[in-house]
């Protein structure tokens, strides 16, 4: 059978930053934010030319060892063919290590472009395909899915296959992204997890993952005690003390703020009215930045806009 044919246009594919978890939502509950890293694939001769610009450009392979063009190779094999040749940019701002999914949006960049860059795509590697394909790079769907998708997600493996729902969270919440300036490896974050829980903190955690759901598409004003968690943030605070106790002092001033994703961000999820005097109570050592909900998800998009 002949292999696929590919556009000799480039194609531009714009992804989205993502905080999984949410407080009590653990590997389940995601939400699209308004940071975006963006990426241009064009189909070459031959070779592979790779050239990064903000985020990572100092540490990141430009070669097959690259995540992004992993997850193109193995979205290509899919695709039933592998290209000559291939020419990537990114521009990355979502930054690296931090709890926002910067791995989840360069396997969602890489897997979309490819599906985007081959005649006949979207055929082959229908939208379920494709979540399927990012968690299996990524491991679990919670951040891919609300990658791909936007807004708010819920996301589960049903028999092995990745599943997700897309919810709209309330226009009025308004996501405040505490940066600190050092990285925390995921697997280092996981590894602090013990292997059982007490019953009642698991109780306690669906009850508010169940209320979160209301509250995050509803009822804002619920958002504080839907954001508890007792499942794992405190079980990390060895990995990232600075976080929990800022996570502690937020909501102890009346602030939904829990750890984003595996952290170390802190996110907190505000009405738009308080939004800018929850920026300014960071304090040292941390970047603060007002986001905006992500409606979208990962998108292609004209070359020039």
């Amino acid at each position: 059978m002949a292999g696929p044919a590919f556009r000799a246009a480039a194609v531009r594919v714009r992804t989205p930053a993502t905080s999984a978890n949410l407080g009590p939502g653990f590997d389940a509950l995601g939400l699209s934010l308004g940071l975006y890293d963006d990426v241009v694939v064009r189909v070459a001769d031959s070779g592979l030319h790779v050239d990064i610009a903000g985020e990572g450009a100092e540490t990141l392979p430009r070669d097959e060892d690259h995540l992004l063009v992993r997850s193109l190779r193995t979205a290509f094999d899919l695709l039933g063919g592998q290209p000559r040749g291939l020419e990537v940019v990114c521009a990355n701002r979502i930054p690296h290590g931090r709890g926002l999914g910067s791995s989840s949006a360069a396997i969602c960049a890489g897997i979309v472009a490819a599906r985007a860059v081959t005649i006949g795509g979207d055929a082959r590697l229908d939208d379920a395909a494709l979540l399927e394909l990012a968690t299996e790079i990524e491991g679990h769907p919670d951040n891919v899915a609300a990658c791909l998708l936007g807004g708010f997600t819920l996301a589960w493996m049903d028999g092995g296959a990745a599943r997700a729902i897309r919810m709209d969270p309330v226009d009025s919440i308004v996501p405040v992204v505490f940066v600190p300036g050092k990285a925390v490896l995921t697997e280092t974050a996981r590894g602090l997890l013990p292997r059982t829980v007490p019953h009642v903190d698991a109780a306690a955690n669906a009850g508010r993952a169940a209320l979160l759901v209301e509250a995050m598409t509803r009822r804002p004003e619920l958002l504080l005690p839907a954001t508890e968690d007792r499942l794992h943030q405190d079980y990390r605070t060895p990995a990232m003390p600075r976080s929990l106790a800022l996570v502690n002092r937020l909501r102890a001033d009346g602030v939904p703020a829990v750890v984003s994703g595996a952290g170390p961000t802190v996110l907190a999820l505000v009405e738009d009215g308080a939004a800018d005097k929850v920026v300014r109570l960071a304090g040292e050592g941390w970047a603060a930045h007002r986001l905006s909900l992500d409606a979208a998800g990962a998108s292609v998009l004209p070359l020039g806009s």
